[in-house]
């Protein structure tokens, strides 16, 4: 049983990582054709048939182009920030269950690499820690420019990571497991025993505070795209550059999956229907992403902890203590 449940959780790491950074770069695409539309473009439309193959040109351009270590940079944290990013991405996953269990073959299949007791935790802490891939790399370039965006990348950690703790503790109180699977148990009753109805708040602060969490429009503050330079990925090229944003659109992907388990009843019962909806659920926030870079506009830093600190956080620590009054 050792053997078989080892052999299980490589072939699991190894389907996350092909899929996920496959996932990623597919993403890209999608993010090109619905700005596009939104913005009365064509968007990619010359690389095979409605630019479907954009995907692959550009993997074959990351792959090949020439890697550039500057002559002034921290050549070992420079050259290891790129990998921080998209490894602490990756590791965040394996504590999500993307579907429900099933039969393959007479073997029951846990889509999840490791069901731990603190998932939520986990998860958190992992994507916390996947901000020191920019704030390094921004420290570690001979570039003052990518100094101010590893700068602005730190000011902008203390601030969201604050709300996003704060947000999840209520439901946290309500379900009393840090497990993932048993989130979604504790909702397997239907729509009516989803924890947005009786969590609105804590739902709509995670929800802000994941935008900040995956660097995304109207928080994307670490390298504005308004901006002339890439903040820190300035000095990046070919695939280290490329390994930030296998992390960036793979953490898009794994918020979208955690929303919906946490809040909106995840896989359900387990049934087939139930693990669409778990899909549907997650492209409808992968989606959303890709709709508020083409609809907002970035706010500043001070915008940013101005309303972590004096808007978000007192109305998390608020919904906690009367969720703790119900609850007792």
């Amino acid at each position: 049983m050792e053997t078989a449940y080892l052999i299980e959780t490589v072939i699991k790491i190894v389907v996350v990582l092909l899929v996920f950074s496959a996932l990623a770069g597919i993403g890209t695409y999608f993010e090109r054709k619905i700005l596009a539309f939104m913005q009365r473009r064509l968007g990619p439309m010359n690389v095979g048939p409605y630019g479907l193959l954009q995907v692959a040109a550009d993997g074959v351009k990351l792959f090949t182009k020439e890697d550039i270590i500057p002559t002034n940079v921290v050549a070992p944290i420079f050259k290891i920030a790129p990998v921080i990013t998209a490894a602490t991405a990756f590791m965040a996953a394996a504590a999500i269950p993307f579907l429900p269990s099933f039969t393959l073959f007479g073997y029951e299949v846990h889509p999840i690499v490791a069901d731990i007791n603190i998932g939520i935790l986990y998860i958190l802490g992992i994507m916390g820690v996947g901000l020191y891939g920019p704030l390094l790399g921004g420290m570690a370039s001979a570039n003052k420019f990518a100094l101010i965006s590893a700068a602005r990348g730190a000011a902008v950690f203390i601030s969201y990571e604050v709300v996003t703790g704060l947000s999840i503790l209520a439901p946290i109180m309500m379900v009393g497991s840090l497990s993932l699977i048993d989130f979604n148990e504790y909702q397997a009753g239907g729509i009516t025993d989803w924890i947005i109805w009786t969590q609105p708040v804590a739902f709509i602060l995670f929800w802000i505070a994941a935008f900040a969490e995956t660097g995304r429009t109207p928080f994307h503050l670490i390298a504005n795209d308004h901006e002339i330079i890439d903040g820190f990925g300035t000095e990046y090229s070919g695939m280290r550059w490329g390994l930030f944003f296998i992390g960036e659109y793979a953490n898009m992907f794994f918020i979208s999956f955690v929303i919906p388990l946490l809040f909106l009843g995840g896989y359900g019962d387990g049934s087939f229907l139930g693990a669409l909806g778990l899909l549907g659920k997650m492209a409808f926030f992968f989606f959303f992403f890709l709709w508020t870079r083409a609809a907002w506009p970035d706010v500043r830093p001070d915008q940013l902890m101005w309303l972590c600190w004096k808007v978000l956080m007192p109305i998390a620590v608020l919904n906690i203590l009367i969720t703790a009054i119900v609850l007792m």
